[in-house]
């Protein structure tokens, strides 16, 4: 089935306890203001059409209101992604890398200290991570077709219907691969984060059928527990806006989407992470990057050429060469 241990994976999340209250905190707080931004806008929308609505003035503005708020609530969001890759993800990363390798890591407050100085000593800025982030997640994207998605393993006529939706399925298995290459930068403690995720997308590649299917089991368990996370938050979320003014029921569905994405963030995506780390550092034990898929990435993807042009024009640029391609 799968080549992760999963008694290690939760090993390595209780042992990084920190870091798992940090993301409740971050997840749960944007949470709060989701709840809160949408009463607020609503209550305000509420109050409006009474003043200056007709009969239906107050149904009306009520739900733009809740509209507005999330929305506001959405951007703000959008633009602290890349605080929250920097700060809550790599250094949740940072620490797990140390764990995974058998050392020692700080325990308490002191362990975010730590993964802070970490990350910040590779990458010493935010931006400097979101791009290589955005950079990697379109390089993997083409892996799924150079390896022909799910008809690479189970080549079957008059299927072609079922393949395509499997592989749909792959696609959106490799949503974390991006933070296993990061896993990768901080591993072998990289000063030239291009030219390592360059490597990093390499190796992924060379071992991608082993690390495919374990992102898809992986995949699957995610999903189901957020699917039933999402359904025990319906009757609360239904709650909370029970007593909100204005005609909130509706929000019930998108509310509860919200708490599961926060739980799944907080909780389901570590352990999708550590659980996949495993399975990488394992496979590419002992291997260099190979010319051949170095080449092919390169022919296929324009996110990997952008890659590999940044690591060329980096300050003190690699001229590595990948086994099998003359230096």
């Amino acid at each position: 089935m799968w080549d992760f241990d999963i008694g290690k994976t939760l090993s390595m999340m209780v042992k990084t306890w920190p870091f798992i209250v940090f993301r409740m905190i971050v997840f749960f707080a944007i949470t709060a203001a989701y709840v809160l931004a949408t009463g607020a806008g609503a209550g305000v929308g509420y109050g409006a059409g009474h003043i200056f609505g007709g009969e239906d003035g107050p149904v009306t503005l009520s739900l733009w209101g809740g509209i507005l708020g999330f929305g506001a609530v959405s951007l703000i969001v959008y633009w602290i992604r890349e605080y929250i890759l920097y700060i809550v993800k790599a250094g949740h990363i940072a620490v797990m890398v140390r764990l995974l390798d058998g050392h020692d890591v700080p325990g308490g407050q002191g362990q975010i200290s730590y993964a802070r100085e970490v990350v910040t000593a590779r990458f010493a800025e935010a931006n400097i991570l979101f791009v290589l982030d955005q950079l990697v997640k379109g390089a993997i994207a083409a892996i799924t077709g150079l390896i022909g998605g799910i008809a690479s393993f189970l080549p079957i006529p008059g299927l072609d219907g079922l393949v395509k939706f499997i592989n749909t399925v792959i696609r959106l298995s490799l949503t974390y691969v991006d933070e296993i290459i990061l896993a990768y930068n901080i591993r072998i403690d990289s000063h030239s984060p291009y030219e390592t995720a360059r490597q990093g997308v390499v190796l992924y590649a060379q071992n991608a059928r082993t690390l495919v299917k374990n992102a898809v089991w992986l995949a699957i368990i995610m999903w189901g527990l957020t699917f039933v996370i999402f359904l025990m938050m319906l009757t609360p979320a239904a709650a909370i806006l029970y007593v909100m003014p204005g005609q909130l029921a509706g929000w019930a569905f998108v509310l509860a989407i919200v708490f599961a994405w926060a739980v799944k963030g907080a909780l389901i995506e570590p352990f999708a992470i550590a659980s996949l780390m495993q399975v990488y550092f394992k496979a590419i034990e002992g291997q260099t990057p190979n010319a051949d898929w170095d080449r092919r990435l390169a022919e296929a993807s324009g996110k990997f050429r952008e890659l590999k042009d940044k690591a060329l024009g980096a300050p003190g640029g690699s001229a590595w060469q990948p086994a099998g391609q003359p230096g």
